[in-house]
């Protein structure tokens, strides 16, 4: 009994501090706002992906996040997946929005980089050259058997985190390694509990992604509890928390979207 009270109690307090260094790191990004609401946010591009014009003759695959619209993305992310094969000069940019009726895994509603309501988005992985060309297909693949295209549920999914995340799971080769702060990637079906994680290469035991465990060759160690991700990443060291993302060891891409 004494066990489970501390190990409640340590979760507690990972959680409020996780969410308080998610606050503040909130008001460190805050540039890309303009406090006039979500019409007037930015929406430009950031300058990461490469001029495809100029790389013309090269494939290139990258996945971005950044934090989501409004108080939310002091919690979650939305991430988005974009691609050209070698002799293309424009990039196709997939990805679930939660508005409109009908279809929502949207193509090009944004630009490829681009600013997401004010925040700055953050390369999570990137491919190029033979490598890149070789699993394009397998994305768009991917893309075409995401189960749920026509349903939107923040929390806990399917959202635009689960279907980023089918598309690691269909493509290993991506490498794909969503922050903790992706509420929805643990999404699965009650009919498929177990199978892949996000990464494509692991194992992955979840309940509509509010509970269950994960060990991939990318994520380490997860905990999912009611949608809130904890647990230890060894590829580099790291803590994977929720709120946050993470933090220590490669904090260049993977510790906050």
């Amino acid at each position: 009994m004494f066990s489970i009270k501390v190990c409640a109690l340590t979760f507690l307090c990972i959680l409020l501090l996780s969410l308080g260094a998610s606050l503040a790191q909130a008001n460190r990004d805050a540039d890309g706002n303009s406090g006039g609401g979500w019409w007037s946010a930015r929406r430009d591009s950031a300058g990461l992906a490469p001029d495809p014009r100029q790389n013309a003759a090269e494939a290139i695959v990258q996945v971005y996040a950044a934090p989501t619209y409004g108080w939310k993305g002091r919690v979650a992310v939305h991430p988005w997946i974009i691609f050209k094969r070698a002799g293309e000069t424009r990039y196709r940019r997939f990805e679930v929005i939660s508005w409109g009726s009908g279809d929502k895994v949207r193509l090009n509603s944004n630009e490829p980089d681009g600013y997401w309501y004010g925040a700055k988005p953050r390369l999570l992985v990137e491919h190029r050259g033979a490598e890149a060309e070789a699993m394009i297909p397998h994305i768009m693949a991917a893309i075409q058997s995401y189960p749920w295209p026509n349903t939107y549920r923040a929390w806990p999914g399917p959202n635009s985190n689960t279907f980023i995340a089918h598309i690691g799971r269909e493509v290993p080769e991506l490498k794909l390694d969503l922050p903790a702060n992706a509420l929805g990637k643990d999404y699965r079906s009650l009919l498929h509990p177990i199978g892949l994680p996000p990464s494509g290469r692991g194992l992955q035991v979840s309940l509509l992604g509010v509970l269950g465990v994960t060990v991939g060759a990318e994520e380490g160690f997860e905990l999912n509890v009611l949608g809130l991700n904890m647990g230890i990443d060894f590829t580099p060291l790291r803590l994977r928390l929720p709120f946050v993302g993470g933090i220590g060891g490669d904090n260049l891409q993977k510790d906050k979207p």
